[in-house]
Order: C-alpha cells, then sequence, then structure tokens
C-alpha cells in the first residue's frame, strides 16, 4: 500500500558549495525559473539534526527554489560553520545522485556544453540491446563537481514493448 493520498514527484534538493553560481548555471544553460529564495537557518538546540539530519550546528546560509520545467529543484547552500566534505558524492558513493535532462538532439546539446567549457565524460553512449535499446546518454560535470546527464530517446526505448508499465516521458 502506497502512501495515503501520494500524488507525484514535487523536488529534487541538493547542496552546492555557492548557490548564485547554481543558480545562475541552471537560468543560463538550462532556461530555469527563479522562483523565491529564502534563509539563512541555524538553531542553538538540535532542530537541524532532528529534523534535516545535519550537524545540529550546520547553518544554511540560503535556500532557492526553482521552476526546472517538468520538476522543481530545491538548492541548499550551508554555511561553513562546520567541518563537512567539500566534495560531491559520485554516482558510486552512497548518496550518490545525477539529475537527468532529456534532449531532442544530443549532438547539438553535446557540442553546446563543450563550447561552455563544460566538462563532458567522454562521448554518448548509444544503448543498442536490453531494455535501454533506444537511448543515447552522456555525463557532464557542473562548475561544482555534480554529475549531471543528458538523455535522448526520440523513438522510445525497448523496455515499452516488454511492460504495461509506463514511464515519464519528456518528450
Amino acid at each position: 500500500m502506497a502512501i495515503p493520498g501520494l500524488k507525484k514527484t514535487d523536488h529534487i534538493g541538493f547542496t552546492v558549495p555557492n548557490i548564485d553560481e547554481a543558480v545562475e548555471f541552471f537560468i543560463k544553460h538550462f532556461d530555469f525559473e527563479l522562483a523565491y529564495e529564502f534563509g539563512p537557518f541555524a538553531s542553538d538546540d538540535n532542530w537541524m539534526a532532528e529534523h534535516l539530519n545535519v550537524n545540529p550546528r550546520a547553518a544554511i546560509k540560503k535556500i532557492a527554489v526553482m521552476n526546472a520545467n517538468s520538476i522543481n529543484l530545491e538548492i541548499f547552500e550551508y554555511a561553513d560553520n562546520i567541518r563537512r566534505s567539500n566534495t560531491a558524492p559520485n554516482n558510486a558513493d552512497i548518496g550518490g545522485h545525477h539529475l537527468a535532462f532529456y534532449v531532442e538532439d544530443m549532438d547539438a546539446a553535446v557540442g553546446y556544453l563543450k563550447a561552455q567549457g563544460i566538462e563532458v565524460l567522454g562521448t554518448p553512449n548509444v544503448m543498442t540491446d536490453g531494455p535501454t535499446e533506444g537511448e543515447t546518454w552522456v555525463y557532464f560535470m557542473a562548475p561544482w563537481g555534480m554529475q549531471l546527464e543528458l538523455v535522448s530517446y526520440p523513438n522510445g526505448k525497448a523496455y515499452e514493448h516488454s511492460t504495461s508499465v509506463s514511464l515519464f516521458d519528456p518528450r
């Protein structure tokens, strides 16, 4: 049984070292819109640990919420008042993550990223068998080290012919 009243995914939240840089990056390269910013937040008791699972003395400098077309982004910048890692987790780390964007023309999108000086990891991978046959994907890096991905499957993916489950389709 699912959570009562569950509807759809509302947002993806993540932490960056410089929120202004992140907001500018998503506006400039993805045409996302900044809806609002708020903060700072800190607590002298255990509120931060109890509610956010962070160090009780952690302080949030600012939170930005952006319209990212089919989902919202909630971006956090914490203050440097506690010891923490300064590197983003990669896909192999516990809590590793990435954010994927659908594009209609993979070559044009990769060309744009490279022209903007954005690091692209390898070359696009064309899936030729299995459930993802028909998909092309490539990872790239945000300026703060977060892994992002471009995906394209203009003619769909093979899994669509073998299941009644429909995944969200941004096409």
